[in-house]
Protein backbone atom coordinates (compact mmCIF):
# COMPACT_ATOMS: atom_id res chain seq x y z
CA UNK A 1 0.00 0.00 0.00
CA UNK A 2 1.47 3.39 -0.99
CA UNK A 3 1.78 6.47 1.20
CA UNK A 4 1.96 9.76 0.35
CA UNK A 5 5.46 11.76 1.09
CA UNK A 6 3.43 15.18 2.27
CA UNK A 7 1.60 15.14 5.97
CA UNK A 8 1.04 17.08 9.32
CA UNK A 9 0.89 15.96 12.51
CA UNK A 10 0.64 17.59 16.21
CA UNK A 11 0.79 17.29 19.53
CA UNK A 12 0.05 19.58 22.62
CA UNK A 13 1.46 19.25 26.74
CA UNK A 14 0.07 21.20 29.46
CA UNK A 15 3.08 20.65 31.91
CA UNK A 16 3.44 22.14 35.12
CA UNK A 17 5.76 25.02 34.23
CA UNK A 18 5.17 25.20 30.87
CA UNK A 19 2.86 24.38 27.84
CA UNK A 20 4.07 23.04 24.59
CA UNK A 21 2.85 22.79 21.27
CA UNK A 22 4.94 20.18 18.77
CA UNK A 23 4.51 19.91 14.85
CA UNK A 24 5.84 17.66 12.34
CA UNK A 25 5.31 18.79 8.59
CA UNK A 26 6.12 16.65 5.72
CA UNK A 27 7.06 17.32 1.81
CA UNK A 28 8.09 15.24 -0.72
CA UNK A 29 12.10 15.26 -1.30
CA UNK A 30 14.20 12.47 -3.07
CA UNK A 31 15.49 12.07 0.21
CA UNK A 32 15.87 12.45 3.99
CA UNK A 33 15.98 15.99 5.11
CA UNK A 34 15.05 16.27 8.58
CA UNK A 35 15.41 20.01 9.99
CA UNK A 36 14.80 20.64 13.86
CA UNK A 37 12.98 23.71 15.83
CA UNK A 38 13.63 23.96 19.14
CA UNK A 39 14.70 25.61 22.18
CA UNK A 40 18.44 25.77 22.86
CA UNK A 41 18.45 24.34 25.77
CA UNK A 42 17.41 20.32 24.56
CA UNK A 43 20.30 21.25 21.19
CA UNK A 44 22.00 18.41 22.88
CA UNK A 45 18.84 16.17 21.96
CA UNK A 46 18.97 17.42 17.41
CA UNK A 47 21.21 14.22 16.46
CA UNK A 48 18.74 11.66 18.13
CA UNK A 49 15.69 13.49 16.99
CA UNK A 50 17.07 13.59 13.16
CA UNK A 51 17.71 10.08 13.54
CA UNK A 52 14.18 9.43 15.05
CA UNK A 53 12.87 11.51 12.14
CA UNK A 54 14.75 9.46 9.58
CA UNK A 55 13.72 5.69 11.16
CA UNK A 56 10.33 6.91 10.97
CA UNK A 57 9.44 8.99 8.01
CA UNK A 58 12.02 7.57 5.58
CA UNK A 59 11.58 9.70 3.05
CA UNK A 60 10.91 13.35 2.59
CA UNK A 61 11.44 17.09 3.87
CA UNK A 62 10.77 16.51 7.28
CA UNK A 63 10.32 20.08 9.52
CA UNK A 64 9.68 19.11 13.54
CA UNK A 65 9.05 22.36 15.46
CA UNK A 66 8.59 22.09 19.30
CA UNK A 67 7.12 25.59 20.58
CA UNK A 68 7.63 25.86 24.60
CA UNK A 69 4.97 28.82 26.40
CA UNK A 70 5.78 29.32 30.14
CA UNK A 71 2.54 28.82 32.27
CA UNK A 72 4.03 30.38 35.35
CA UNK A 73 3.83 34.71 36.03
CA UNK A 74 7.33 34.82 36.87
CA UNK A 75 9.90 36.39 33.91
CA UNK A 76 12.87 35.21 33.10
CA UNK A 77 14.94 38.94 33.36
CA UNK A 78 16.91 40.04 35.91
CA UNK A 79 18.13 43.93 36.79
CA UNK A 80 21.98 43.99 35.85
CA UNK A 81 22.92 45.98 38.95
CA UNK A 82 26.23 46.84 38.32
CA UNK A 83 25.51 47.91 34.85
CA UNK A 84 22.62 49.82 36.39
CA UNK A 85 25.51 51.72 39.16
CA UNK A 86 27.79 52.24 36.01
CA UNK A 87 25.41 53.83 34.11
CA UNK A 88 24.42 56.51 36.82
CA UNK A 89 27.78 57.24 38.44
CA UNK A 90 28.31 58.44 34.88
CA UNK A 91 25.40 60.41 34.89
CA UNK A 92 26.38 61.76 37.71
CA UNK A 93 29.82 62.64 36.46
CA UNK A 94 28.53 64.31 33.69
CA UNK A 95 26.28 66.02 35.38
CA UNK A 96 29.70 67.48 37.63
CA UNK A 97 31.62 67.53 34.46
CA UNK A 98 29.12 70.14 32.58
CA UNK A 99 27.74 71.94 35.42
CA UNK A 100 23.70 71.26 34.97
CA UNK A 101 21.28 71.94 37.21
CA UNK A 102 18.21 70.50 35.17
CA UNK A 103 18.24 67.04 34.65
CA UNK A 104 19.10 65.98 30.95
CA UNK A 105 16.60 62.90 31.24
CA UNK A 106 13.19 64.43 32.26
CA UNK A 107 13.97 68.37 31.49
CA UNK A 108 13.36 69.81 35.10
CA UNK A 109 15.15 70.48 38.35
CA UNK A 110 17.88 68.51 38.97
CA UNK A 111 16.98 65.63 42.20
CA UNK A 112 19.50 63.90 43.92
CA UNK A 113 17.26 61.09 44.21
CA UNK A 114 17.84 58.16 41.69
CA UNK A 115 14.87 57.07 41.29
CA UNK A 116 13.84 60.32 39.54
CA UNK A 117 16.31 58.74 36.34
CA UNK A 118 15.82 55.21 37.41
CA UNK A 119 13.05 54.34 34.71
CA UNK A 120 15.55 55.50 32.29
CA UNK A 121 18.40 53.77 33.06
CA UNK A 122 16.20 50.25 33.16
CA UNK A 123 15.75 51.19 29.16
CA UNK A 124 19.61 51.31 28.68
CA UNK A 125 21.23 48.80 26.84
CA UNK A 126 22.17 45.00 29.06
CA UNK A 127 20.19 46.69 31.98
CA UNK A 128 17.90 43.82 31.72
CA UNK A 129 19.59 39.94 31.69
CA UNK A 130 18.13 36.84 30.66
CA UNK A 131 18.53 33.93 33.17
CA UNK A 132 19.77 30.73 31.35
CA UNK A 133 17.37 28.08 31.26
CA UNK A 134 18.10 24.53 32.36
CA UNK A 135 17.20 21.18 30.79
CA UNK A 136 14.67 19.22 32.93
CA UNK A 137 15.10 15.74 32.30
CA UNK A 138 11.56 14.88 33.66
CA UNK A 139 9.94 17.60 31.29
CA UNK A 140 12.28 16.71 28.08
CA UNK A 141 10.76 12.78 28.45
CA UNK A 142 6.73 14.18 28.58
CA UNK A 143 8.47 15.89 25.39
CA UNK A 144 9.86 13.43 24.06
CA UNK A 145 6.10 11.57 24.35
CA UNK A 146 4.45 14.12 22.54
CA UNK A 147 7.00 13.46 19.90
CA UNK A 148 5.71 10.14 19.26
CA UNK A 149 2.35 11.01 18.73
CA UNK A 150 2.79 13.89 16.35
CA UNK A 151 4.95 11.59 14.25
CA UNK A 152 2.24 8.73 14.77
CA UNK A 153 -0.26 11.21 13.69
CA UNK A 154 1.73 12.40 10.24
CA UNK A 155 2.37 8.48 9.54
CA UNK A 156 -1.77 8.29 10.02
CA UNK A 157 -1.91 11.69 8.02
CA UNK A 158 -0.29 9.89 4.73
CA UNK A 159 -1.88 7.10 5.01
CA UNK A 160 -4.89 8.60 4.43
CA UNK A 161 -3.57 10.60 1.92
CA UNK A 162 -1.84 7.49 0.17
CA UNK A 163 -5.05 5.63 -0.24
CA UNK A 164 -6.65 8.84 -2.65
CA UNK A 165 -3.55 8.70 -4.35
CA UNK A 166 -4.02 4.77 -4.92
CA UNK A 167 -7.69 5.17 -6.21
CA UNK A 168 -6.92 7.88 -8.48
CA UNK A 169 -3.79 6.22 -9.51
CA UNK A 170 -5.23 2.79 -9.92
CA UNK A 171 -8.26 4.36 -12.15
CA UNK A 172 -5.55 6.20 -14.50
CA UNK A 173 -3.68 3.02 -14.97
CA UNK A 174 -7.28 1.20 -15.86
CA UNK A 175 -7.55 3.96 -18.36
CA UNK A 176 -4.40 2.81 -20.08
CA UNK A 177 -5.32 -0.74 -19.70
CA UNK A 178 -8.68 0.54 -22.28
CA UNK A 179 -6.90 2.94 -24.28
CA UNK A 180 -4.19 0.01 -25.16
CA UNK A 181 -7.46 -2.29 -26.21
CA UNK A 182 -8.89 0.26 -28.19
CA UNK A 183 -5.42 0.66 -30.25
CA UNK A 184 -5.29 -3.23 -30.77
CA UNK A 185 -7.36 -3.19 -33.65
CA UNK A 186 -5.42 -0.40 -35.58
CA UNK A 187 -2.24 -2.40 -34.53
CA UNK A 188 -3.66 -5.46 -37.13
CA UNK A 189 -5.53 -3.03 -39.36
CA UNK A 190 -2.08 -0.42 -40.39
CA UNK A 191 0.06 -3.84 -41.42
CA UNK A 192 -2.35 -4.81 -44.12
CA UNK A 193 -1.85 -0.80 -44.79
CA UNK A 194 1.28 -0.74 -45.11
CA UNK A 195 1.65 -3.49 -47.51
CA UNK A 196 -0.78 -2.32 -49.99
CA UNK A 197 0.51 1.17 -49.77
CA UNK A 198 4.02 -0.59 -50.80
CA UNK A 199 2.43 -3.07 -53.65
CA UNK A 200 0.89 0.08 -55.23
CA UNK A 201 4.00 2.21 -55.12
CA UNK A 202 6.39 -0.89 -56.52
CA UNK A 203 3.50 -1.18 -59.38
CA UNK A 204 4.30 2.33 -60.22
CA UNK A 205 8.31 1.56 -60.72
CA UNK A 206 10.47 -0.72 -63.00
CA UNK A 207 11.29 -4.08 -60.96
CA UNK A 208 13.31 -5.74 -63.39
CA UNK A 209 16.44 -5.26 -62.15
CA UNK A 210 15.64 -5.35 -58.44
CA UNK A 211 16.89 -8.19 -56.78
CA UNK A 212 13.81 -10.72 -55.47
CA UNK A 213 15.43 -12.02 -52.27
CA UNK A 214 17.10 -8.83 -51.00
CA UNK A 215 13.79 -7.06 -51.95
CA UNK A 216 11.83 -9.55 -49.76
CA UNK A 217 14.15 -9.16 -46.60
CA UNK A 218 13.92 -5.18 -46.95
CA UNK A 219 10.40 -5.82 -46.93
CA UNK A 220 10.01 -8.24 -44.02
CA UNK A 221 12.56 -5.50 -41.88
CA UNK A 222 10.71 -2.66 -42.84
CA UNK A 223 6.98 -4.39 -41.80
CA UNK A 224 8.39 -5.54 -38.55
CA UNK A 225 9.46 -2.49 -37.62
CA UNK A 226 6.23 -1.02 -38.04
CA UNK A 227 4.87 -3.93 -35.79
CA UNK A 228 3.85 -2.41 -32.52
CA UNK A 229 2.94 -5.81 -31.21
CA UNK A 230 5.92 -6.34 -28.82
CA UNK A 231 5.41 -3.07 -27.74
CA UNK A 232 1.45 -3.56 -26.79
CA UNK A 233 2.86 -6.99 -24.62
CA UNK A 234 5.23 -4.87 -23.15
CA UNK A 235 3.07 -2.14 -21.64
CA UNK A 236 0.34 -4.45 -20.90
CA UNK A 237 2.79 -6.38 -18.69
CA UNK A 238 4.08 -2.92 -17.24
CA UNK A 239 0.50 -1.96 -16.40
CA UNK A 240 -0.21 -4.64 -14.27
CA UNK A 241 3.12 -4.93 -12.45
CA UNK A 242 2.18 -1.00 -11.68
CA UNK A 243 -0.70 -2.19 -10.28
CA UNK A 244 1.09 -5.00 -8.44
CA UNK A 245 3.96 -3.13 -6.89
CA UNK A 246 1.49 -0.31 -5.39
CA UNK A 247 0.08 -3.39 -2.65
CA UNK A 248 3.51 -3.88 -1.44
CA UNK A 249 4.81 -2.19 0.95
CA UNK A 250 6.15 1.31 1.42
CA UNK A 251 8.71 2.89 0.72
CA UNK A 252 7.61 2.20 -2.71
CA UNK A 253 7.58 5.02 -4.97
CA UNK A 254 10.93 5.59 -6.24
CA UNK A 255 10.04 1.98 -7.98
CA UNK A 256 6.93 2.86 -9.17
CA UNK A 257 8.72 5.72 -10.64
CA UNK A 258 10.65 3.77 -12.73
CA UNK A 259 8.15 1.31 -13.98
CA UNK A 260 6.45 4.49 -15.02
CA UNK A 261 9.87 5.31 -17.09
CA UNK A 262 9.26 2.47 -18.49
CA UNK A 263 5.53 2.57 -19.28
CA UNK A 264 6.28 5.57 -21.06
CA UNK A 265 8.84 4.34 -23.40
CA UNK A 266 6.29 2.02 -24.28
CA UNK A 267 4.10 4.19 -25.46
CA UNK A 268 6.48 6.52 -27.30
CA UNK A 269 7.54 3.90 -28.96
CA UNK A 270 3.62 3.16 -30.25
CA UNK A 271 3.43 6.67 -31.19
CA UNK A 272 6.71 6.85 -33.28
CA UNK A 273 5.38 3.92 -35.08
CA UNK A 274 1.94 4.84 -35.66
CA UNK A 275 1.01 6.51 -39.06
CA UNK A 276 -2.86 6.56 -38.24
CA UNK A 277 -4.61 9.81 -37.15
CA UNK A 278 -7.21 8.21 -34.85
CA UNK A 279 -3.95 5.85 -33.62
CA UNK A 280 -2.38 9.10 -32.78
CA UNK A 281 -5.13 10.63 -31.10
CA UNK A 282 -5.06 7.62 -28.77
CA UNK A 283 -1.31 7.71 -28.01
CA UNK A 284 -1.46 11.56 -27.00
CA UNK A 285 -4.52 10.32 -24.33
CA UNK A 286 -1.95 7.82 -23.40
CA UNK A 287 0.72 10.22 -22.83
CA UNK A 288 -1.72 12.46 -21.05
CA UNK A 289 -2.69 10.16 -18.51
CA UNK A 290 0.74 9.32 -17.64
CA UNK A 291 1.70 12.70 -17.16
CA UNK A 292 -0.73 12.72 -14.17
CA UNK A 293 0.58 9.71 -12.90
CA UNK A 294 3.93 10.47 -12.79
CA UNK A 295 2.53 14.26 -10.87
CA UNK A 296 0.81 11.93 -8.26
CA UNK A 297 4.17 9.62 -7.88
CA UNK A 298 6.12 12.71 -6.95
CA UNK A 299 4.28 12.73 -3.79
CA UNK A 300 4.83 8.89 -2.92
CA UNK A 301 7.08 7.59 -0.26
Amino acid sequence: MIQSMTGYGKAELNLTNANFTIEVRSLNSKQIDANVKMSSVYRDKEIGLRKLLSEKLQRGKIELSIWREKSESNTNYKVNTEVIKDYHNQVLQLKKDLGLKWNMWTMTPFSAKSSDILPTLLKMPEALIKGEEKANDNEWDEIAKGIDIAIENILQFRMEEGKKLEEDITTRINTLSRLLTEILPFGKGRIEKVKKSLADKLAEIDTKNIDKNRFEQELIYYLEKQDITEEQVRLDAHLSYFLETMKTDSPNGKKLGFIGQEIGREINTIGSKSSDAEMQKIVVQMKDELEKIKEQLLNIL
